[in-house]
């Protein structure tokens, strides 16, 4: 689906009146999928990330109405099978706890804590007094690791902000976004989902610090390296336990390190989305460098705890989004060093793009793909690997560089979703190979990614 599709639907919908006033403008606005290259998993510890823009996006058009109700219609969604109309009123959304009720009604309108929650944020932060209609349309794949939920976040918050004559963009947008995930969606997503969907621009990858959010300059590889996604056909969730358990565990073998240390954690509620810090890390593994962390703090971990013997010895859990559950073993050494280590390789894949992208050579191609091998297999070391993306990786492997390969690796949160894919632009016949050979392995149903688009800012909005 393309915006011109789009375009023509809503002028439809205007000019016919059946969804839309005829006398009144339409805001549309325009959020792509993004691909994660390097960093998934340690945004939420302060990591570097490495994203990049998918050409599949999600497309959301606004209009005020007279009135309080708040209607709302979801193509894709009704073509899924779940409830696509929702008709509420304004003042239905008027408290975080009234929202959450709403949108956890069913799982056919569990969608609608990315759309709703928007709109209480909208109300809460800038008190917005009238209704909205929206109607939304997306061919992002839904949970395979490539940010459907923030497309859909990006794309209705910055045609309401607007319809509302509110100016949101850049990270006041994607924390906003972000806020909704986290509070409204109870997803304990961290930042990069919703930057690189803001900010990414067609052709360029966006080297990201989590701290909370600090874009670097965008980077364009070099003409003779592309890349690729092949989502794997398995369901991947943010709100998944595997997700969950792992970013507990990174959080909890971060408050044992400051223990040790004697470092006070304490609670920062001074922005919209609250977290622990300290006076030494700011709160953040990732600041924590990979020799040190070797030398003094790797022994102190334990393989595994659970949620009782942690909080005997160590008293509270210190990520507000990430509940601790009885019955699980949390791989805290195995997380922690995936924070620290991640970080210390996504530094270094940017580096090397930076510097290939000015001095094209194969041996930085080679150690870019190697990077992303060594992040594939530390998720499975975390827990979050899987069968499926797996196999996929290794398939890229056996194809090797000698057919235009670097590497491979699972995105975002793990446990299922896409494979991103770095290679030689002359690898078209070798993703096809990958691609055949994967179906026919039947792990699940494949989707190709190729290319990439403007994220929300650049596209800006539509007024019809």
């Amino acid at each position: 689906m393309e915006i011109e599709t789009f375009e023509k639907t809503v002028r439809n919908l205007k000019q016919t009146g059946s969804f839309f006033s005829p006398l009144l403008p339409l805001f549309i606005s325009r959020a792509p999928g993004r691909l994660d290259l390097m960093g998934g998993n340690d945004d939420y510890t302060g990591g570097l990330v490495f994203e990049s823009t998918i050409k599949e996006a999600t497309y959301a058009a606004a209009q005020l109405r007279d009135d309080r109700l708040v209607i709302l219609r979801n193509k894709t969604i009704s073509d899924a099978g779940w409830q696509g109309e929702v008709t509420i009123d304004l003042d239905e959304l008027s408290d975080e706890e009234a929202v959450k009720q709403l949108v956890n009604k069913s799982s056919t309108v569990r969608w609608t804590a990315y759309v709703l929650g928007n709109l209480y944020f909208l109300k809460n932060k800038y008190g917005i007094e009238t209704g909205i209609q929206l109607y939304m349309e997306s061919n992002v794949p839904l949970n395979r690791g490539v940010s459907s939920s923030a497309a859909i976040e990006v794309a209705v918050m910055k045609s309401s902000a607007r319809a509302y004559g509110i100016e949101l963009s850049g990270v006041e947008l994607a924390l906003a976004c972000q806020w909704v995930e986290n509070v409204i969606a109870e997803s304990a997503c961290g930042i990069m989902d919703q930057i690189a969907v803001v900010t990414g621009k067609k052709g360029y990858v966006m080297p990201l610090i989590c701290q909370p959010c600090i874009p670097e300059p965008l980077i364009t590889l070099p003409d003779s390296l592309r890349v690729w996604g092949i989502d794997s056909g398995v369901s991947h969730q943010v709100a998944g336990i595997e997700y969950e358990a792992a970013r507990a565990a990174a959080f909890m073998g971060y408050k044992i390190i400051c223990d040790a240390e004697k470092i006070d954690v304490t609670l920062d509620e001074s922005s919209d989305i609250n977290r622990y810090t300290d006076n030494i890390w700011n709160g953040y593994l990732a600041n924590i460098s990979r020799s040190t962390f070797y030398e003094k703090y790797e022994k102190l971990l334990p393989e595994t705890t659970d949620r009782e013997a942690y909080l005997k010895s160590y008293k509270i859990h210190v990520d507000p989004f990430t509940p601790l559950k009885d019955g699980v073993n949390y791989n805290v050494k195995a997380n922690t060093r995936y924070a620290v280590e991640e970080n210390h390789r996504v530094q270094l894949f940017s580096e090397l793009s930076r510097g290939a992208s000015s001095v094209p050579s194969e041996r930085a191609f080679g150690l870019m793909g190697e990077l992303m091998y060594q992040s594939h297999y530390a998720y499975t070391e975390c827990g979050l690997g899987a069968k499926a993306t797996d196999f996929l990786v290794n398939l890229c492997r056996n194809e090797g560089i000698e057919n235009g390969i670097y590497g491979a690796k699972i995105t975002g949160g793990g446990a299922g979703g896409t494979v991103a894919i770095l290679g030689n632009k002359s690898a078209e016949a070798a993703i096809q190979r990958i691609f055949g050979k994967y179906s026919e392995e039947k792990l699940g149903e494949p989707y190709l990614f190729e290319g990439s688009s403007d994220g929300a800012d650049t596209f800006g909005i539509l007024i019809v």
